[in-house]
């Protein structure tokens, strides 16, 4: 797989926006547009211009700032959101329709033929009134559709020559990566147009869903920031970066501003009032800790020994928690160095035995530590002297 022929279409301001706590302003919007595009995804996707007279305005206005990415709205498969998804200016426009049984039966109604009828109609008048519009038809619920009502569908989409990407969506969150690459491999197979694939987190599996994706020939994948989005959301952006970053890390640094992660996120996370999680892909305040004692001395020694991802690539740095029981003489003696004192082998190892004491005894901050270190150097010194 090459990471040079994939690409991230970025959903936080349209599947964000149906997380619990988002309710982005315009400014909002402008804010995390060009945000997303300084980093460097090559698609935004915003909120249907239908959903709301503010949205049709900030659709609108967010095609308009001559941003590198392209600017891609979500809408229905229906004759009068297309002609008002036109208006707006986009770049490309995403159409989906329910394929399930459950969609069918229980959303809109209609048969696999009339969504093909449906489909055509739509996509035929996109085409006509703007051939240079980007075009991706989607299934929703693909995972839970039959195999042979998709084909049916994106076979009759194929012959009109008119999409430029077909979507797999796992709207639920209920597909394997087995499942996953097996769809995507036999869509493959029968159409020639490029496959996108959005994937739910419901069960987890999302970030392994898309890379399954990408390994059977999808070249886009959707995420969100924090991968937040409707229940428990999809595809978060940190971390495919972080699964692609361990297959091709000079490619991804290519291609994307690693060390804008960090501030993107907490853009995103301020405006949907949430912390980060300390254990979230490599810009979480823990992704970089290392804490038990056999861990530091072989990061010391090489970086790489227990880190998959370099943290100074993303402008990031590592740190090793010595105030703990299970601390090392190595975490120890680094952090020594670090405040300029020098001790023996046997000086650090009975300090060390000295901080796994007491912390068995209370909670101890690093602050604590440092003094200990510092009362014995000079007693180290005294001792030398003598």
């Amino acid at each position: 797989m090459s990471l040079s022929q994939f690409s991230i279409i970025e959903t936080t301001l349209r599947e964000g926006e149906q997380f619990c706590g988002a309710n982005f302003s315009s400014q909002d919007r402008v804010e995390i547009a060009r945000a997303l595009d300084q980093f460097g995804v090559e698609y935004i996707e915003v909120t249907s211009p239908c959903a709301s007279p503010q949205s049709r305005q900030d659709c609108q206005h967010l095609a308009q700032l001559g941003l590198y990415a392209k600017v891609m709205t979500h809408i229905r498969c229906h004759l009068e959101d297309a002609k008002v998804a036109l208006d707006t200016g986009v770049n490309g426009i995403n159409l989906f329709f329910g394929t399930s049984s459950f969609l069918r039966q229980f959303g809109h109604g209609k048969s696999i033929s009339q969504i093909v009828d449906r489909a055509t109609e739509v996509i035929t008048f996109i085409h006509d009134q703007s051939p240079e519009t980007e075009l991706r038809f989607s299934t929703e619920d693909s995972f839970r559709s039959l195999l042979p009502d998709l084909l049916q569908v994106y076979c009759a989409i194929d012959k009109l020559g008119m999409v430029n990407r077909f979507g797999l969506a796992d709207t639920v969150g209920v597909a394997t990566p087995n499942q996953v690459f097996n769809l995507v491999q036999t869509l493959r197979q029968h159409t020639n147009t490029d496959i996108e694939f959005h994937g739910h987190n419901d069960t987890g599996c999302a970030i392994a869903n898309s890379y399954a994706a990408l390994e059977a020939g999808a070249t886009h994948i959707d995420t969100t920031v924090l991968g937040i989005g409707e229940r428990n959301g999809i595809t978060p952006l940190a971390g495919l970066i972080a699964r692609l970053y361990t297959i091709n890390p000079e490619q991804l640094q290519w291609k994307y501003r690693l060390p804008q992660l960090l501030s993107l996120h907490q853009l995103v996370a301020d405006k949907v009032g949430m912390a980060i999680p300390a254990n979230h892909y490599i810009i979480g305040s823990a992704a970089f800790n290392h804490k038990a004692g056999v861990h530091a001395k072989a990061m010391l020694n090489n970086p790489q020994t227990y880190e998959a991802i370099d943290p100074s690539d993303f402008g990031l740095s590592r740190s090793f928690l010595i105030n703990h029981k299970l601390t090392g003489r190595h975490a120890i003696a680094n952090r020594a160095s670090q405040l300029g004192l020098d001790f023996d082998p046997f000086q650090i190892q009975a300090i060390t035995q000295t901080i796994k004491a007491l912390a068995d005894q209370q909670p101890l901050t690093l602050e604590t530590v440092d003094e200990i270190l510092r009362s014995t150097f000079p007693m180290q010194q005294s001792h030398n002297s003598a």
